[in-house]
Formats: C-alpha cells, structure tokens, sequence
C-alpha cells in the first residue's frame, strides 16, 4: 500500500479538531502544536478540505477551523480523498495492466487490486467520529456495512 503524508496528515488534523473543538474553532498553530505537523503544510491541507466542504474556517482573534458537519457524518475516506490522496496498491493505474510487468498482468494482481478495493471499502465505513470514540473500528465497519445492505432493519 502507498500512502503519502498528505493523506495521514489529514486524517490526524480532522481527528484533532473532532477531538478539541466543542464547535469552537481550533487553530492550526494548535493543531501543529499537538501532532507535530508543520503549520504550513496544514494550511496546503485544509484549504483542500474546505474546498471539500468538510470544515469552515472562522476568521480574526479565536479564528481557526471547525468541522463542517457532524463527526458522524464524515467517512476517513472522503478526507483521503479531500486531499488529492490516491491508495495505491499495484504498479497499475487503477485496475489496468499497464505499468504491471512488461505489459502484462502480474501474477499478484489481483490480489493486489482485492486488497485496494477492500481498504477503500473499509476507509468509507469508518467515520471521523468511530476513530475519536476509539471503537472497534473493524466491528463499526462491518456494522455499517450490513447496515447499508439492509437499510430496513438488521437480519434475523
């Protein structure tokens, strides 16, 4: 798997925030403070995840970031993605076979491609407020996921 910083780094400052904001807004200074980030690189990262529309920014004295709606409502994946962060977990883009080894399709390439397509699934199961609640992330996603196969209620 092939994550750059960017995406950890974003998933760490909206956990941040989740975590101290109380619907004030949190400072990046405070924010690179706590997680020991650089405060410009955070400026680079949050305005791609205001122009996600998941946080607002409060300007002047007491100014900084606050989450744009509820924890609950924010999926890891989507700040990933806020961020221009692609998973990557082949040489391939994608599903293709271009770029896998001369041409032709691996010998490990679908499991590769598998494992791409389960993560992501996992990282949009997962919200910004099952991270900060310290649930059993595995089991809050296997939940949402029968949740979301059975909108009318969970089998019997």
């Amino acid at each position: 798997m092939k994550m750059s910083t960017k995406g950890r780094y974003a998933v760490m400052a909206m956990i941040d925030i989740a975590t101290h904001s109380d619907g004030e807004p949190v400072s990046l200074a405070e924010i690179a403070e706590r997680q020991d980030i650089s405060q410009e690189y955070l400026e680079q990262l949050f305005g791609k995840l205001r122009k996600a529309k998941l946080v607002e920014s409060a300007r002047g004295p007491g100014g900084g970031y606050r989450l744009a709606c509820d924890k609950s409502m924010i999926p890891v994946a989507k700040i990933i993605a806020a961020v221009d962060e692609e998973l990557q977990f082949t040489r391939c883009d994608g599903d293709a076979v271009e770029g896998c080894v001369k041409g032709e399709r691996c010998n490990a390439h679908d499991l590769w491609s598998s494992l791409g397509r389960q993560m992501m699934a996992f990282l949009s199961s997962i919200t910004l407020e099952d991270v900060v609640e310290k649930r059993n992330l595995a089991l809050a996603a296997t939940i949402k996921q029968i949740k979301d196969r059975h909108p009318e209620g969970m089998p019997a």
